[in-house]
């Protein structure tokens, strides 16, 4: 199946700016492909505002977000890779997704192979690492 999160994020995009909110996104900006003003960058990531009313010509697709805004005073063109962006929220709620990993989710992720898994330890008598947790849906209110 394809990745879900760029249909989540143009459906929580959509949903915020109903309730008359900003919707602002984190991205990862130390991911390959990300092309974010590194001035505003902080511990590696970089909070954006994509209301209409602060970029101009968004681009939700399903691999990339796009958008031309002023960071500044000086305009600049904003190239994310969906993978990167790790939540969407609404400013003034805090209400949106944290989103976590799915298969086709991240750079490191193969069709064929799935996500890449922590390597267990090698220490003798460690414990066994638990199972991973099943992904889970939350409620937005």
């Amino acid at each position: 199946m394809t990745p879900s999160r760029p249909y989540l994020l143009r459906a929580l995009n959509e949903w915020i700016l109903d309730n008359d909110l900003t919707p602002f996104i984190v991205v990862d900006a130390s991911l390959p492909g990300v092309d974010v003003p590194r001035d505003f960058v902080s511990n590696g990531q970089i909070v954006l505002n994509i209301s209409p009313g602060a970029v101009r010509s968004l681009l939700i697709d399903d691999e990339t977000l796009e958008f031309t805004a002023r960071f500044g005073g000086v305009p600049r063109l904003v190239s994310v890779p969906i993978v990167a962006i790790v939540a969407v929220y609404a400013k003034e709620n805090g209400q949106g997704m944290v989103f976590g990993s799915e298969p086709g989710g991240s750079p490191d992720d193969t069709p064929d192979k799935g996500p890449k898994k922590a390597k267990k330890s090698s220490k003798v008598g460690a414990e066994k690492s638990k199972p991973a947790e099943r992904p889970s849906l939350k409620i937005v209110k």
